[in-house]
């Protein structure tokens, strides 16, 4: 089905990210998988494109754009290209919401062009060794200082996704005990400058999937973080997370259609290549069975993918759409790019392929932003059970 939610001003932005990619990360992209991270300065051409200030309104130094359809245009092409842009997806697709929804003007202001340049990458830290899911178990906190100037932070995070490269991290600690009768109060984000003293990097997480984007355990300890660097109000902090995660599970199942599109391309490119018996694999029935009952499933959760684009555009999404969309999207997804390995035999396992690079890196979107069974929990929520 022809798709009707871009106009001529996306596609001509696609075409200059495709050649971005094509140029800048394709021939690259397997030296940053073994070294586990993009280069930094990668990110600083990002930032020359522009793309980190799409979606920044003008008078903070961005183009001013409302829409997350560029954001989609490159995660279409990254897909299609079975690369990434390294950590730079939780830079711009969650950072970037928490900071132009809860920062005062004095601090958009403060840290915009910075974000905007790639001078200043950041990442957000929720997850805690032992907690998963449970956000209002966290035990990582801060404490005001007597004269009221700064807060100091202990604590550790892990499964932080550009933390070994960040400069700074929205870190989500307890300011103040929770309430026997609501666990989630007493949350608050506190921005913080990843080379302060106390602030340290463990362990870069070794990943069976997306090896080009670092994943790492945070610490700190006695870190000093000004009063001034308090993203929103303190004890707020959940309320936000619960408000950004519509955006986080849209963006996850963008993600999903677009890499299981990529995967059914791969599929049919490889087989009408690749000889069996003296014919080509594509010309078997099997082949063509399993790539149109692909071909299928995908069209139905691309649809679903336009049409919660357009809500959200139109601020019309409810937790419950992302949540099904990302349930849905996430199995799909799982489930066709399973048979586009399948179809590629045994070369399908060797990484030099981009459908083994898909496969690996999917798996994980069952879990992050919430696993698929919390999305159930929401789901259910919605139909009043």
């Amino acid at each position: 089905m022809q798709r009707s939610v871009f106009n001529e001003d996306h596609e001509a932005f696609r075409e200059t990210i495709r050649d971005f990619v094509a140029k800048e990360v394709t021939p690259f992209y397997p030296d940053w998988e073994k070294a586990g991270h993009a280069p930094r300065d990668f990110y600083n051409k990002l930032g020359e494109l522009g793309v980190f200030g799409i979606e920044v309104p003008q008078e903070y130094g961005g183009a001013g754009e409302t829409s997350i359809k560029y954001e989609t245009v490159i995660i279409e092409e990254t897909a299609r290209a079975a690369v990434t842009f390294g950590a730079s997806g939780v830079h711009t697709g969650l950072c970037l919401g928490y900071l132009m929804r809860y920062a005062s003007e004095e601090q958009k202001h403060r840290w915009m062009p910075a974000f905007i340049s790639g001078e200043a990458m950041y990442a957000i830290a929720m997850t805690e060794p032992g907690t998963g899911s449970d956000l209002a178990g966290m035990s990582t906190h801060a404490k005001l200082s007597e004269d009221g100037t700064h807060y100091v932070l202990n604590g550790a995070k892990t499964f932080i996704t550009g933390g070994v490269q960040a400069d700074r991290v929205l870190v989500v600690c307890r300011t103040s005990p929770a309430p026997e009768e609501n666990r989630r109060l007493g949350l608050t984000i506190l921005n913080v400058d990843a080379h302060a003293d106390g602030f340290a990097v463990g362990r870069k997480l070794e990943k069976i999937g997306m090896r080009a984007s670092d994943t790492a355990e945070l610490s700190f300890s006695d870190v000093k973080v000004p009063v001034e660097e308090v993203l929103g109000e303190e004890g707020k902090a959940f309320l936000y997370l619960s408000e950004n995660l519509v955006k986080e599970r849209l963006v996850i199942g963008i993600g999903a259609a677009a890499t299981a599109t990529a995967a059914i391309n791969f599929a049919i490119d490889y087989t009408k290549e690749r000889q069996v018996f003296g014919k080509p694999v594509a010309s078997f029935q099997n082949t063509k069975f399993v790539l149109a009952e692909c071909a299928a499933e995908v069209e139905a959760l691309q649809a679903m993918v336009d049409k919660a684009i357009e809500l959200y555009d139109s601020d019309e999404l409810t937790a419950a759409d992302a949540a099904k969309l990302k349930l849905f999207g996430t199995e799909v997804a799982g489930r066709v790019i399973d048979k586009c390995l399948q179809l590629h035999g045994g070369y399908g396992y060797m990484l030099e392929y981009p459908i083994a690079r898909l496969y690996a890196s999917t798996r994980v979107s069952r879990i992050y932003g919430g696993t698929n069974e919390v999305q159930k929990t929401v789901i259910a929520k919605s139909l009043g059970l």
